[in-house]
């Protein structure tokens, strides 16, 4: 049992580590840039948290993934400690990390515990990093993968974002012929999304209008150019090169399966309660296993609408006895009718065209009294 009376058998664990050496305009995750004094007590404090939680995991964890922010920050011996003092992932333990991090103790560090490493590259013109506030060259996201590889690394997967405020396709062509050089087993690509309100819509606004109009025609060519290059399109903004290199930590979100999250800022969703820890640095310190978290009872009709949702970003789709609570069967029909959604085996998918709008065909297929 956990320390917050919580009883499971979570086979899935999140750490967030905060630290960033710079806040880019369009990010609106729980981060700090500066306070390299508090690495090592901030890894206390997950540790900390972890013994007070931690009774909620498996006996055998099947995923963990130390995320961020950008753990990378911590540096070899601190990152190593931290990972040291993680449960043993039967599966996959994922680290993120930035290429300007990367160094070859860093890398053998990661190396030598098994872990898969998610690199954010991004982009690979300077102009556009620039844009994005990116701090990371092309010739450091080359030379990070060099090392990792050279370390020993099995699994390496690098971000791409389009969207970018002026980005062109050949643009876009350039990044992807450029990933397919040096050769990850994933590639997370994802569409710029720039929440309203945050300095990177203020300051780009008229720009990311003028993208939003080109987003479908990058999602076509990121798609086209991919699958032609041997990856598998296996989720919405996911492509692995086999199924030995998907995502699985990120695989047990889209199952909507239970997880536990420690660190600043994190979310837990354990049975019927989703638990968000304070987004503070200082009071998350003080006092890591504090009450100082927002509780959300989730209802099975809420955990059937969630199994809906990110579920069918998967190409495998979701099984219909799996959603039949919230499903909408004239809707399902209507997909179905105008080729948007398949049902077979008792099991929903929607076609490119389908995934590619999601969230309007998720509203179609949502009854009306579950919307």
């Amino acid at each position: 049992m956990g320390h917050d009376g919580w009883v499971g058998d979570v086979k899935h664990l999140y750490v967030h580590v905060p630290f960033c050496a710079h806040r880019c305009g369009y990010c609106d995750f729980v981060t700090v840039t500066g306070h390299g004094e508090r690495h090592g007590a901030y890894v206390d404090a997950l540790l900390v948290e972890l013994a007070a939680r931690g009774g909620v995991l498996a006996d055998v964890v099947e995923t963990v993934y130390v995320g961020g922010g950008t753990p990378s920050r911590l540096g070899a011996e601190l990152l190593g400690r931290l990972v040291d003092a993680l449960p043993v992932a039967a599966d996959e333990t994922t680290v993120e990390c930035n290429p300007e991090d990367v160094d070859a103790a860093l890398a053998e560090a990661l190396a030598r515990r098994g872990c898969r490493v998610s690199l954010g590259a991004q982009t690979f013109s300077a102009p556009l990093l620039g844009t994005l506030e990116r701090r990371t060259t092309p010739l450091q996201v080359a030379s990070a993968v060099a090392l990792l590889r050279g370390a020993g690394v099995a699994s390496l997967s690098l971000d791409l974002i389009y969207g970018i405020p002026g980005q062109r396709e050949d643009d876009l062509q350039r990044d992807l012929a450029r990933l397919g050089e040096l050769a990850p087993d994933h590639i997370s690509a994802y569409e710029l999304e720039a929440k309203p309100g945050t300095r990177f819509a203020v300051h780009h606004g008229q720009r990311l209008a003028e993208q939003a109009e080109l987003l479908e025609r990058h999602f076509d060519v990121v798609i086209d150019t991919l699958e032609a290059a041997g990856f598998d399109w296996y989720e919405i903004a996911s492509f692995a090169r086999g199924s030995s290199h998907q995502g699985r930590h990120n695989r047990s979100y889209w199952l909507a399966e239970d997880y536990l999250g420690l660190g600043v800022g994190a979310v837990s969703t354990v049975g019927c309660e989703r638990r968000t820890n304070g987004p503070r640095l200082a009071a998350y310190l003080a006092d890591p296993a504090g009450a100082s978290a927002q509780r959300e009872e989730i209802s099975p009709r809420l955990r059937q609408q969630e199994r809906l949702l990110l579920g069918l970003r998967l190409a495998e789709g979701v099984p219909t006895a799996a959603v039949d609570g919230v499903l909408d069967r004239a809707g399902l029909a209507r997909l179905v009718a105008i080729g948007i959604a398949t049902v077979d085996d008792g099991t929903i998918r929607l076609a490119r065209r389908g995934r590619m709008l999601l969230h309007d065909c998720v509203a179609e297929l949502l009854a009306d009294d579950a919307a």
